[in-house]
Protein backbone atom coordinates (compact mmCIF):
# COMPACT_ATOMS: atom_id res chain seq x y z
CA UNK A 1 0.00 0.00 0.00
CA UNK A 2 1.12 3.52 -0.68
CA UNK A 3 1.96 5.41 2.47
CA UNK A 4 -0.31 8.38 3.05
CA UNK A 5 1.80 11.39 3.90
CA UNK A 6 0.41 13.75 6.53
CA UNK A 7 -1.03 16.94 5.13
CA UNK A 8 1.13 20.04 5.63
CA UNK A 9 -0.64 22.32 8.11
CA UNK A 10 -2.13 25.47 6.71
CA UNK A 11 -2.25 28.89 8.31
CA UNK A 12 -5.92 28.27 9.18
CA UNK A 13 -4.87 25.14 11.07
CA UNK A 14 -2.21 27.05 13.01
CA UNK A 15 -4.75 29.77 13.81
CA UNK A 16 -7.25 27.23 15.18
CA UNK A 17 -4.60 25.47 17.28
CA UNK A 18 -3.22 28.77 18.61
CA UNK A 19 -6.62 30.29 19.25
CA UNK A 20 -5.99 33.39 17.10
CA UNK A 21 -7.22 34.75 13.79
CA UNK A 22 -5.79 33.65 10.44
CA UNK A 23 -4.72 37.23 9.73
CA UNK A 24 -2.68 37.30 12.95
CA UNK A 25 -0.93 34.06 11.95
CA UNK A 26 -0.28 35.47 8.49
CA UNK A 27 1.30 38.62 9.90
CA UNK A 28 3.51 36.68 12.30
CA UNK A 29 4.69 34.25 9.62
CA UNK A 30 5.45 37.21 7.30
CA UNK A 31 7.53 38.83 10.08
CA UNK A 32 5.34 41.93 10.07
CA UNK A 33 5.49 44.39 12.99
CA UNK A 34 2.64 45.25 15.36
CA UNK A 35 2.23 41.87 17.10
CA UNK A 36 3.11 41.48 20.78
CA UNK A 37 6.15 39.29 21.48
CA UNK A 38 4.14 36.87 23.65
CA UNK A 39 1.60 36.27 20.87
CA UNK A 40 4.34 36.01 18.26
CA UNK A 41 6.28 33.43 20.30
CA UNK A 42 3.10 31.41 20.97
CA UNK A 43 2.17 31.22 17.27
CA UNK A 44 5.70 30.32 16.21
CA UNK A 45 5.86 27.58 18.84
CA UNK A 46 2.54 26.08 17.73
CA UNK A 47 3.62 26.28 14.08
CA UNK A 48 6.92 24.52 14.82
CA UNK A 49 5.27 21.79 16.89
CA UNK A 50 2.96 20.93 14.00
CA UNK A 51 5.59 20.95 11.28
CA UNK A 52 4.90 24.32 9.68
CA UNK A 53 8.06 25.65 8.03
CA UNK A 54 8.57 29.17 9.30
CA UNK A 55 10.65 31.58 7.25
CA UNK A 56 13.50 33.14 9.14
CA UNK A 57 13.19 36.86 9.82
CA UNK A 58 15.02 39.04 7.29
CA UNK A 59 18.35 40.34 8.46
CA UNK A 60 18.05 43.84 9.85
CA UNK A 61 19.60 46.54 7.66
CA UNK A 62 21.67 49.19 9.47
CA UNK A 63 20.39 52.73 9.21
CA UNK A 64 21.82 55.43 6.99
CA UNK A 65 22.47 59.16 7.45
CA UNK A 66 22.98 61.56 4.54
CA UNK A 67 24.80 64.82 5.23
CA UNK A 68 24.38 67.47 2.53
CA UNK A 69 26.64 70.49 2.18
CA UNK A 70 24.53 73.55 2.98
CA UNK A 71 27.16 76.11 1.96
CA UNK A 72 28.33 74.83 -1.42
CA UNK A 73 30.12 77.37 -3.55
CA UNK A 74 28.54 76.43 -6.87
CA UNK A 75 25.12 77.97 -6.22
CA UNK A 76 21.66 76.45 -6.42
CA UNK A 77 22.56 73.26 -4.58
CA UNK A 78 19.02 72.77 -3.32
CA UNK A 79 17.81 72.31 -6.91
CA UNK A 80 20.65 69.96 -7.80
CA UNK A 81 20.42 67.79 -4.69
CA UNK A 82 16.63 67.53 -4.50
CA UNK A 83 16.56 64.66 -7.00
CA UNK A 84 19.57 62.98 -5.41
CA UNK A 85 17.76 62.92 -2.06
CA UNK A 86 14.67 61.54 -3.77
CA UNK A 87 16.75 58.68 -5.18
CA UNK A 88 18.37 58.05 -1.80
CA UNK A 89 15.05 57.95 0.05
CA UNK A 90 13.32 55.71 -2.50
CA UNK A 91 16.11 53.13 -2.65
CA UNK A 92 16.58 53.16 1.14
CA UNK A 93 12.90 52.36 1.61
CA UNK A 94 13.10 49.52 -0.93
CA UNK A 95 15.94 47.95 1.06
CA UNK A 96 14.30 48.48 4.44
CA UNK A 97 16.96 50.97 5.52
CA UNK A 98 15.98 53.62 8.04
CA UNK A 99 17.23 56.88 6.61
CA UNK A 100 17.72 60.48 7.67
CA UNK A 101 18.92 63.59 5.85
CA UNK A 102 20.59 66.60 7.46
CA UNK A 103 22.17 69.78 6.15
CA UNK A 104 25.61 70.70 7.46
CA UNK A 105 28.22 73.34 6.74
CA UNK A 106 31.37 71.71 5.45
CA UNK A 107 33.50 73.34 8.14
CA UNK A 108 31.28 71.63 10.74
CA UNK A 109 31.71 68.18 9.20
CA UNK A 110 34.13 67.13 11.93
CA UNK A 111 34.47 63.66 13.49
CA UNK A 112 32.88 64.89 16.73
CA UNK A 113 29.82 66.39 15.05
CA UNK A 114 29.29 63.47 12.67
CA UNK A 115 29.68 60.93 15.48
CA UNK A 116 26.88 62.69 17.36
CA UNK A 117 24.71 62.87 14.24
CA UNK A 118 25.13 59.14 13.56
CA UNK A 119 24.30 58.31 17.15
CA UNK A 120 21.16 60.45 17.24
CA UNK A 121 20.01 59.01 13.89
CA UNK A 122 20.83 55.46 15.05
CA UNK A 123 22.69 55.03 11.80
CA UNK A 124 25.83 53.14 10.80
CA UNK A 125 26.16 54.12 7.15
CA UNK A 126 27.24 57.67 6.28
CA UNK A 127 26.46 59.33 2.95
CA UNK A 128 28.50 62.48 2.30
CA UNK A 129 26.54 64.38 -0.34
CA UNK A 130 28.58 67.10 -2.02
CA UNK A 131 31.20 66.94 0.74
CA UNK A 132 34.85 66.00 0.24
CA UNK A 133 36.01 64.76 3.67
CA UNK A 134 38.84 66.64 5.35
CA UNK A 135 42.01 64.90 6.45
CA UNK A 136 40.77 64.72 10.04
CA UNK A 137 37.44 63.25 8.96
CA UNK A 138 39.12 60.71 6.71
CA UNK A 139 41.36 59.63 9.58
CA UNK A 140 38.35 59.12 11.83
CA UNK A 141 36.51 57.18 9.12
CA UNK A 142 39.53 54.88 8.71
CA UNK A 143 40.05 54.41 12.45
CA UNK A 144 36.38 53.73 13.23
CA UNK A 145 35.75 51.72 10.04
CA UNK A 146 32.65 53.80 9.29
CA UNK A 147 30.85 52.67 6.10
CA UNK A 148 30.89 55.76 3.84
CA UNK A 149 29.62 56.52 0.36
CA UNK A 150 30.52 59.79 -1.36
CA UNK A 151 27.49 60.98 -3.34
CA UNK A 152 28.32 63.32 -6.21
CA UNK A 153 31.88 63.04 -4.99
CA UNK A 154 35.10 61.22 -5.77
CA UNK A 155 37.98 60.01 -3.64
CA UNK A 156 41.30 60.54 -5.48
CA UNK A 157 42.83 57.74 -3.39
CA UNK A 158 39.84 55.42 -4.03
CA UNK A 159 39.65 54.38 -0.39
CA UNK A 160 36.00 55.39 -0.05
CA UNK A 161 33.04 54.17 -2.10
CA UNK A 162 31.49 56.82 -4.30
CA UNK A 163 29.15 57.64 -7.14
CA UNK A 164 29.28 60.65 -9.45
CA UNK A 165 28.43 61.77 -12.95
CA UNK A 166 31.19 61.25 -15.50
CA UNK A 167 32.74 64.64 -14.84
CA UNK A 168 35.91 64.16 -16.91
CA UNK A 169 34.19 62.53 -19.89
CA UNK A 170 31.15 64.78 -19.63
CA UNK A 171 33.30 67.90 -19.75
CA UNK A 172 35.37 66.41 -22.57
CA UNK A 173 32.19 65.77 -24.54
CA UNK A 174 30.79 69.21 -23.78
CA UNK A 175 33.94 70.92 -25.08
CA UNK A 176 33.90 68.65 -28.12
CA UNK A 177 30.42 69.85 -28.97
CA UNK A 178 31.79 73.36 -29.24
CA UNK A 179 34.88 72.25 -31.16
CA UNK A 180 32.76 70.26 -33.65
CA UNK A 181 30.69 73.38 -34.22
CA UNK A 182 33.87 75.10 -35.42
CA UNK A 183 34.84 77.10 -32.33
CA UNK A 184 38.55 77.31 -31.56
CA UNK A 185 38.76 79.89 -28.76
CA UNK A 186 36.66 78.66 -25.86
CA UNK A 187 36.17 79.87 -22.31
CA UNK A 188 35.58 77.62 -19.33
CA UNK A 189 33.91 79.37 -16.40
CA UNK A 190 34.58 77.31 -13.30
CA UNK A 191 35.84 77.31 -9.75
CA UNK A 192 35.53 75.08 -6.70
CA UNK A 193 37.52 73.12 -4.16
CA UNK A 194 35.61 69.95 -5.12
CA UNK A 195 37.36 67.00 -6.74
CA UNK A 196 34.42 66.57 -9.11
CA UNK A 197 34.87 70.07 -10.53
CA UNK A 198 38.62 69.56 -10.96
CA UNK A 199 37.75 66.55 -13.09
CA UNK A 200 35.62 68.76 -15.34
CA UNK A 201 38.55 71.14 -15.75
CA UNK A 202 40.77 68.24 -16.77
CA UNK A 203 38.16 67.00 -19.23
CA UNK A 204 37.87 70.45 -20.80
CA UNK A 205 41.63 70.82 -21.10
CA UNK A 206 41.98 67.35 -22.64
CA UNK A 207 39.43 68.21 -25.33
CA UNK A 208 41.15 71.53 -26.12
CA UNK A 209 44.60 69.94 -26.43
CA UNK A 210 43.20 67.30 -28.80
CA UNK A 211 42.79 70.00 -31.49
CA UNK A 212 46.11 71.62 -32.56
CA UNK A 213 44.73 75.12 -33.22
CA UNK A 214 42.28 75.26 -30.31
CA UNK A 215 42.75 77.55 -27.31
CA UNK A 216 40.99 77.38 -23.99
CA UNK A 217 40.93 79.86 -21.12
CA UNK A 218 39.90 79.01 -17.59
CA UNK A 219 37.86 81.78 -16.03
CA UNK A 220 38.00 81.37 -12.23
CA UNK A 221 34.88 82.24 -10.25
CA UNK A 222 34.62 83.18 -6.57
CA UNK A 223 30.90 82.45 -5.97
CA UNK A 224 30.67 85.11 -3.30
CA UNK A 225 27.22 86.05 -4.58
CA UNK A 226 24.94 84.97 -7.40
CA UNK A 227 26.70 82.57 -9.77
CA UNK A 228 24.71 83.91 -12.73
CA UNK A 229 25.52 87.53 -11.90
CA UNK A 230 29.23 86.84 -11.49
CA UNK A 231 29.29 84.90 -14.76
CA UNK A 232 27.53 87.80 -16.46
CA UNK A 233 30.13 90.30 -15.22
CA UNK A 234 33.12 88.13 -16.10
CA UNK A 235 31.82 87.36 -19.58
CA UNK A 236 31.00 91.00 -20.31
CA UNK A 237 34.55 92.00 -19.34
CA UNK A 238 36.09 89.33 -21.60
CA UNK A 239 33.89 90.30 -24.54
CA UNK A 240 34.97 93.91 -24.06
CA UNK A 241 38.59 92.79 -24.56
CA UNK A 242 37.79 91.66 -28.11
CA UNK A 243 40.02 88.62 -27.48
CA UNK A 244 38.24 86.54 -30.09
CA UNK A 245 36.55 83.96 -27.84
CA UNK A 246 33.40 82.64 -29.48
CA UNK A 247 32.18 79.97 -27.09
CA UNK A 248 31.97 78.98 -23.44
CA UNK A 249 31.64 75.74 -21.53
CA UNK A 250 30.12 76.46 -18.12
CA UNK A 251 30.58 74.45 -14.96
CA UNK A 252 26.82 74.42 -14.40
CA UNK A 253 23.65 75.80 -15.91
CA UNK A 254 23.35 78.72 -13.48
CA UNK A 255 26.65 80.02 -14.82
CA UNK A 256 25.53 79.42 -18.41
CA UNK A 257 22.47 81.61 -17.80
CA UNK A 258 24.73 84.52 -16.82
CA UNK A 259 26.97 83.99 -19.85
CA UNK A 260 23.97 83.94 -22.16
CA UNK A 261 22.68 87.21 -20.74
CA UNK A 262 26.06 88.93 -21.21
CA UNK A 263 26.44 87.65 -24.77
CA UNK A 264 22.93 88.75 -25.70
CA UNK A 265 23.45 92.20 -24.19
CA UNK A 266 26.64 92.54 -26.24
CA UNK A 267 24.54 92.18 -29.39
CA UNK A 268 25.91 88.78 -30.38
CA UNK A 269 23.72 86.10 -31.90
CA UNK A 270 23.48 82.73 -30.15
CA UNK A 271 24.61 80.28 -31.36
CA UNK A 272 25.84 81.87 -34.61
CA UNK A 273 28.29 84.36 -33.05
CA UNK A 274 28.75 82.80 -29.63
CA UNK A 275 27.93 79.27 -28.44
CA UNK A 276 27.35 78.03 -24.88
CA UNK A 277 27.18 74.59 -23.26
CA UNK A 278 26.16 74.14 -19.64
CA UNK A 279 26.18 71.15 -17.30
CA UNK A 280 23.63 69.36 -15.05
CA UNK A 281 20.42 70.05 -17.06
CA UNK A 282 18.74 72.00 -14.29
CA UNK A 283 15.21 73.44 -14.69
CA UNK A 284 16.63 76.86 -15.60
CA UNK A 285 18.01 75.36 -18.83
CA UNK A 286 14.51 75.42 -20.30
CA UNK A 287 13.76 78.96 -19.14
CA UNK A 288 16.26 80.81 -21.32
CA UNK A 289 15.85 82.06 -24.88
CA UNK A 290 17.10 80.03 -26.62
CA UNK A 291 17.01 77.05 -24.23
CA UNK A 292 20.45 76.04 -23.01
CA UNK A 293 22.45 73.30 -24.63
CA UNK A 294 23.69 71.31 -21.66
CA UNK A 295 24.74 67.91 -20.30
CA UNK A 296 22.09 65.95 -18.42
CA UNK A 297 22.96 64.36 -15.05
CA UNK A 298 20.49 61.72 -13.81
CA UNK A 299 20.61 62.89 -10.22
CA UNK A 300 18.00 60.46 -8.87
CA UNK A 301 20.03 57.59 -10.31
CA UNK A 302 23.06 58.80 -8.35
CA UNK A 303 21.04 58.55 -5.14
CA UNK A 304 19.78 55.06 -5.95
CA UNK A 305 23.29 53.91 -6.85
CA UNK A 306 24.63 55.24 -3.56
CA UNK A 307 22.20 53.07 -1.58
CA UNK A 308 23.30 50.04 -3.59
CA UNK A 309 26.93 50.78 -2.79
CA UNK A 310 26.12 51.08 0.90
CA UNK A 311 24.23 47.79 0.92
CA UNK A 312 27.27 46.11 -0.64
CA UNK A 313 29.50 47.74 1.98
CA UNK A 314 27.26 46.48 4.78
CA UNK A 315 27.60 42.94 3.40
CA UNK A 316 31.39 43.11 3.08
CA UNK A 317 33.06 45.76 5.21
CA UNK A 318 36.58 44.74 4.05
CA UNK A 319 35.96 44.78 0.28
CA UNK A 320 38.04 47.17 -1.87
CA UNK A 321 36.40 50.55 -2.42
CA UNK A 322 34.39 51.08 -5.59
CA UNK A 323 33.54 54.20 -7.54
CA UNK A 324 30.60 54.15 -9.94
CA UNK A 325 30.59 56.76 -12.70
CA UNK A 326 27.32 57.53 -14.49
CA UNK A 327 27.45 58.84 -18.05
CA UNK A 328 25.92 62.22 -18.86
CA UNK A 329 23.70 62.86 -21.86
CA UNK A 330 23.98 65.81 -24.25
CA UNK A 331 20.84 67.96 -24.38
CA UNK A 332 20.50 69.78 -27.69
CA UNK A 333 18.99 73.08 -26.55
CA UNK A 334 19.63 76.06 -28.79
CA UNK A 335 22.92 77.61 -27.68
CA UNK A 336 25.24 75.52 -29.84
CA UNK A 337 24.86 74.41 -33.44
CA UNK A 338 23.10 71.09 -33.99
CA UNK A 339 26.16 69.76 -35.80
CA UNK A 340 27.76 69.38 -32.37
CA UNK A 341 25.37 66.62 -31.33
CA UNK A 342 25.32 64.72 -34.63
Amino acid sequence: MNEIKPRRPRQADIAALAGVSVSTVSRVLANEPGISESVREHILRVAAEHGYQVRSAPEAVPGGLALIASDGVTGGLSVFYESIVEGLRTAAAEHGMSFEVRLIREDRATPEVIRDYLKSARAEGLFLVGIDPSGALRGWIDDEKVPVVLVNGTDPQLRLDGVSPSNFFGAFQAAQRLLKAGHRRILHLTGSHRNTIRERVRGFEAAITSIPDAEGRLVPMTFHGSASREAHELTAAILAENAGFTAAFCMNDFIAVGVLEAVTEAGLRVPEDFAIVGFDDLPCALMTNPPLSTMRVDRAALGREAIGLMMSRFRDRAAPARHVCHGVIPVAGGTVSDVATS
